[in-house]
């Protein structure tokens, strides 16, 4: 008998629900902790005297994700950094349904075993079960062409539960197959 490995959003309806109510005394279904969203943001701080930047980034951040990515500008002027009000500095996207399902996939199961000398994520949640992690290079994704980068360039990864405290996210996490550290 072969163990066929179940995508995410199977596992989590299948598996990690029931365990979540038993394990966290959870009387009621739709108060078991969920992953609403996933934001990814990347700050491009050079980019405000090329726009060329802006593009090629844009274009790897969107084949990362496969979804379309918002370009954010500045939102006042300062001198020192040559920044002007509305200059492009940075990209975003949110990742919700789907999109979101086969970004983590992909994230847990291919990206992150490539980080060099990966020891696990750390366990630092914000106060309501909110997971932020940072990558120092967007190159670990397999979508990435290293003849397309110009800089190696990091990325910041949101992940938004549903949970109340911070335990409930962390088991939620951990359930799915999040490689923390010990």
């Amino acid at each position: 008998m072969t163990l066929i490995q179940l995508p995410l959003k199977d596992k989590y309806k299948n598996s990690v629900m029931d365990k979540c109510k038993k394990d966290l005394n959870i009387k009621n279904y739709m108060s078991i902790p969920k992953i609403n969203c996933v934001y990814l943001s990347m700050g491009l701080g050079d980019a405000a005297n090329d726009f060329k930047i802006i593009e090629k980034n844009k274009h790897s951040l969107e084949l990362i994700c496969g979804q379309k990515v918002v370009i954010t500008t500045a939102k006042k002027a300062i001198s020192a950094f040559k920044l002007r009000k509305g200059m492009p500095i940075g990209l975003k996207v949110t990742l919700r349904r789907s999109n979101m399902w086969d970004f983590l996939e992909r994230f847990i199961n291919i990206a992150l075993p490539r980080v060099k000398d990966f020891r696990g994520l750390k366990k630092k949640f914000d106060k309501n079960g909110n997971l932020t992690i940072g990558i120092k290079e967007n190159i670990i994704f397999p979508e990435i062409d290293y003849l397309d980068i110009d800089k190696i360039r990091g990325l910041n990864i949101t992940i938004v539960t549903s949970s109340k405290t911070d335990q409930e996210a962390y088991f939620l996490l951990k359930e799915l197959g999040f490689p923390f550290s010990k």
